[in-house]
């Protein structure tokens, strides 16, 4: 399945400001430059969807301004010195994590670009007064992929809690089929071309503050408390339409 192909994955467009040209190789050049922008593309720092205290007593303000406000900030600010000016610069984000992963042999951007994404999509699966049973048309598949809810949970917070080190844990689809998966560092599903519906992030700087080293209550926390199914469930509506996920599984002989 094509990244790039993936509507619902092309949605962190970098901001724009306008320069112009000053070296040209022409006068007519020159001219021209001097009546058309140059268009340069850096990245913002997308804010969540909420007040800073809003996800308290779960997940503090004082974790948010750390973890948002210095670290998200940082991969930010340090992914935008790596491109500009060079022929990185104008991509998306997804498009920049794509080929600075350079199939496994990842150039310098690549973990400030997958990070500044994987935080944007963390602050999007949450919200206050959020968590417990799923709801929405992401339970039926939850049911029929994993057998039941509580199931899912189980396999999901197994994961967040043996990630050695630190990483993330999706839901994903992949294969016409939802699955829990584990990535180490900044990688994530999309440089297998999976499609992340729900995230948690298990680097220390996300929980210590708050759990300390108890990883698996900042991980009940998350799951019991903070998912918001309806920003799940908006993801997996855009990814039906790369994914038939009502194909008929057929059994291995």
């Amino acid at each position: 399945m094509a990244l790039l192909q993936h509507s619902l994955l092309l949605q962190h467009r970098p901001l724009h400001t306008n320069i112009f040209r000053t070296k040209t190789k022409t006068r007519g050049a020159m001219l021209r430059s001097r009546m058309a922008p140059l268009t340069v593309a850096l990245f913002g720092l997308k804010e969540p969807p909420y007040k800073l205290d809003a996800l308290e007593p779960f997940m503090s303000r004082r974790t948010l301004e750390f973890h948002w406000g210095k670290h998200h900030r940082g991969y930010v600010d340090n992914l935008n010195k790596q491109i500009e000016g060079n022929e990185l610069e104008g991509f998306t984000l997804e498009e920049l994590i794509k080929v600075t992963y350079n199939n496994g042999n990842p150039m310098p951007a690549f973990n400030n670009a997958a990070q500044v994404w994987n935080h944007d999509l963390f602050w999007e699966c949450m919200e206050p007064e959020g968590g417990g049973d799923c709801t929405g048309m992401i339970q039926e598949f939850i049911e029929r992929d994993f057998g039941s809810y509580n199931n899912f949970v189980e396999e999901f917070k197994q994961a967040a809690t043996t990630q050695f080190g630190s990483g993330w844990v999706w839901l994903v689809v992949k294969d016409s089929k939802l699955a829990v998966e584990k990535s180490t560092n900044a990688l994530n599903p999309l440089i297998w071309g999976h499609i992340p519906l729900l995230t948690i992030d298990v680097w220390e700087h996300g929980y210590y503050i708050d759990y300390q080293n108890r990883r698996a209550d900042y991980v009940s926390a998350f799951m019991d408390n903070l998912v918001s199914w309806d920003a799940v469930n908006a993801r997996f509506g855009r990814a039906q339409a790369f994914a038939n996920l009502r194909e008929p599984i057929i059994p291995e002989l």
